[in-house]
């Protein structure tokens, strides 16, 4: 009954999305860009997943102001130049998000993070988890596809890097991101699971 009820609200999600999305083609890898810091990252975009996900190490979660937040370091490595760049940034806990896998349970924070793609930032929900092991540090799930356009599986790097001062900023549309919690903890039974184990695919 509850995998059925998924399945209508996912097929409900789509047609939404698709109506609500830009007259734009993504592929399955692009070059995006972490506002305001203007940080760059490969981003593998992956209708299997439901929550977007970013590379981030030393995640701890602290108390500010009676408000629950988390602070993490994001890396870049420069493989051409032999360079490491590090950076730590403090951002609000959005929600608690648990992915359930074939290994068990992973607790993961979520935040909400500002990503520039193709000349236009999207405030979306990402949940951090270290990422060092797969291909890619960022990873953009189905909620922050499904605002960027058409997704082309066979394709790669179809937009333009980079935001201007005065780019266009598109609000995180939260009733999209809710339907696949429970409580604002639970992950879909198999939605998001790709986000914890789709080091399989890359």
């Amino acid at each position: 009954m509850r995998r059925t009820a998924w399945c209508l609200a996912a097929a409900l999600w789509s047609a939404l999305a698709l109506a609500e999305a830009p007259d734009r083609t993504v592929g399955w890898i692009e070059s995006v860009t972490l506002m305001p810091w203007n940080l760059p990252f490969e981003a593998k975009l992956d209708s299997g997943a439901l929550t977007s996900s970013l590379d981030a190490r030393d995640i701890e979660t602290f108390d500010r102001d009676g408000e629950s937040w988390v602070r993490f370091r994001v890396q870049l490595d420069d493989g051409n130049k032999g360079e490491t760049f590090a950076m730590t940034l403090e951002r609000p806990r959005v929600r608690e998000m648990t992915v359930r896998g074939a290994g068990g349970t992973d607790e993961r924070p979520v935040v909400m993070l500002n990503v520039c793609v193709d000349g236009v930032r999207y405030e979306e929900e990402f949940s951090l988890r270290d990422r060092s092991e797969m291909d890619y540090p960022m990873l953009l799930g189905r909620s922050t596809i499904g605002h960027l356009g058409r997704l082309d599986v066979a394709s790669t790097h179809l937009t333009e890097p980079g935001c201007g001062g005065d780019a266009p900023l598109v609000p995180h549309r939260p009733e999209e991101e809710a339907s696949g919690d429970d409580d604002g903890g639970e992950a879909l039974p198999q939605a998001d699971v790709e986000s914890k184990d789709d080091a399989a695919s890359e």
